[in-house]
């Protein structure tokens, strides 16, 4: 690390894991951490001052004539070269390539000096060049202005595959020659072996060399959730899975992912997914020949889009399929959920509400009626002798009556009452905005179904019954509760059952459960 200290800008990084501390004194102790030639770090010092130019730039490359006569090479190729006319110059070279392109180009040609044959360096190496290529033509056409740097920091994405495979050479041979894993895998992997993935150790080590902070920050968020509201940190996102589909076995399968994504973005309709591939297939072997690697085999552009959009098709219909499935799961838990709800509130026996229900909607009405002014009556309707019929006829024929009973007190209700079963065979009705004369007119109703309908048969005889019936208006009382309120019509039940049954009372009227509430 000793050469390459001129400056350290790690502080200024905002990472999104912080490198573990072990692992950063790992990589500090490290012998064979990639390091930068001297004309290298000369052209990173240039680019840290800050009007750096390109004739600074080509005297400190021409020091060095090997690395001066490749970038002239690399400007004159085809990626780079809009004329026929031939430059011999660096200076003419670095001002064609532009300074992101040289300071790019300078650092990969070093690093690729020391590359060895390891064929995963090799593959980890052509993918950068590949999403280089491949974020530089995004950029072109989403932020034309960020596309020397998009493509300097596509280019140097993955150096931390370096530095990890230097530093933890055991620990990382099959990670790293693991053909079958994908990117995303990889990363995944590293954070389990490392606590971080490659993108933030890449941007720690180029920020040690002193390259400058916002370059180094594009390949720490290189890996990153695309960023559809910054279009140059989407291009180098982009470029990696791009890569990838180039460099797979089945191309169209990872390439679904990136049509979507595209179909996505409302950016994109200015980039031709075609276009962006030929652009590839037509750069990508002067690029590598300039870096000295083997490009992969040609791809059939036209072929592999048409089997994307079939896949992407298919994998449509599934989602779609999935969905469909999801949402009528999800309409039957719902309806579950409702008729859990209805048999938590009903009587099992009767299919009125249940005593809870009632008590509760009870309290919420009354305090309704209490903020908004308004009335409402509750009756209290108790089956006469009913113990009697129970005793005489057995438990089966009394349940059979209160069902029929039930079924008759809804029927006789209107929308907005509320018939519940208080308990035993006692029922409540609760009748809003009615007041006691109303209410009294719905008893009526109530004994004259009784008399004229038999709630059972015994053989052939019918069984009728009747009904004592207390009536408690909201208006005729200063009632401070809805218990109060249930309770005065209890009482009005109970003075018609202690002076002879089968009548109505209301509370308040003369004669009529005449008892204080709180007695």
């Amino acid at each position: 690390m000793q050469a390459i200290q001129a400056m350290d800008n790690s502080k200024d990084l905002v990472l999104t894991t912080e490198l573990p501390s072990f692992l950063v004194a790992d990589l500090l102790k490290c012998p064979t951490l990639p390091t930068l030639p001297a004309v290298a770090v000369n052209v990173l010092k240039i680019a840290r001052t800050e009007h750096p130019s390109v004739n600074d730039y080509a005297n400190a490359i021409e020091r060095d004539p090997a690395l001066t006569m490749r970038i002239i090479t690399l400007a004159n190729s085809a990626f780079f070269s809009r004329s026929h006319i031939k430059v011999h110059a660096c200076q003419e070279a670095t001002a064609r390539l532009g300074l992101d392109t040289t300071l790019a180009a300078v650092m990969s040609f070093s690093l690729l000096q020391n590359r060895g044959i390891d064929v995963h360096y090799q593959r980890v190496w052509m993918r950068s060049i590949i999403a280089s290529l491949a974020a530089r033509h995004l950029a072109i056409h989403l932020c034309p202005d960020m596309a020397g740097p998009v493509f300097t920091a596509a280019l140097l994405q993955d150096i931390g595959v370096m530095a990890l495979r230097a530093t933890y050479p055991k620990e990382s041979n099959n990670l790293y020659t693991e053909i079958a894993l994908s990117h995303r895998q990889l990363s995944e992997s590293e954070q389990r072996l490392f606590g971080c993935d490659h993108s933030q150790v890449g941007a720690w080590l180029a920020a040690k060399w002193g390259v400058p902070t916002p370059l180094a920050q594009r390949i720490c968020d290189s890996h990153g959730e695309y960023d559809i509201t910054s279009p140059d940190m989407l291009s180098i996102q982009l470029s990696g899975p791009i890569a990838d589909a180039w460099l797979s076995p089945h191309p169209a399968q990872l390439l679904v992912a990136v049509v979507r994504e595209f179909e996505a973005y409302q950016g994109s309709q200015a980039i031709s997914l075609r276009h962006l591939l030929e652009n590839i297939q037509e750069q990508l072997p002067a690029l590598a020949d300039m870096l000295q690697m083997t490009a992969p085999s040609l791809q059939d552009n036209e072929s592999l889009l048409a089997e994307a959009q079939q896949l992407l098709f298919q994998q449509t219909l599934q989602l779609k399929a999935r969905l469909d499935t999801n949402q009528a799961e999800l309409a039957s838990l719902r309806q579950q959920q409702v008729e859990l709800e209805e048999r938590s509130r009903t009587d099992m026996l009767t299919g009125l509400a249940n005593r809870s229900w009632l008590e509760e909607q009870m309290h919420k009405r009354f305090a309704l009626c209490q903020e908004q002014a308004r009335i409402m009556s509750v009756v209290f309707i108790d089956l006469d002798h009913f113990k009697k019929l129970n005793d005489k006829y057995g438990h089966q024929m009394g349940d059979h009556v209160l069902q029929k009973f039930g079924k008759t007190l809804q029927s006789l209700i209107r929308e907005g009452d509320l018939a519940g079963r208080w308990g035993g065979e006692e029922f409540l009705v609760v009748l809003p905005d009615e007041d006691a004369q109303a209410a009294q007119v719905f008893a009526k109703r109530i004994a004259q179904r009784l008399e004229n309908t038999p709630m059972a048969h015994d053989d052939q005889d019918p069984i009728h019954v009747s009904v004592s019936i207390g009536i408690a208006c909201l208006g005729d009382g200063g009632f401070g509760s809805a218990d109060e309120l249930i309770d005065a019509a209890d009482k009005s039940m109970y003075f018609i059952k202690h002076t002879g049954r089968g009548g109505i009372a209301v509370y308040g009227e003369r004669g009529a459960a005449v008892t204080p509430i709180n007695d």
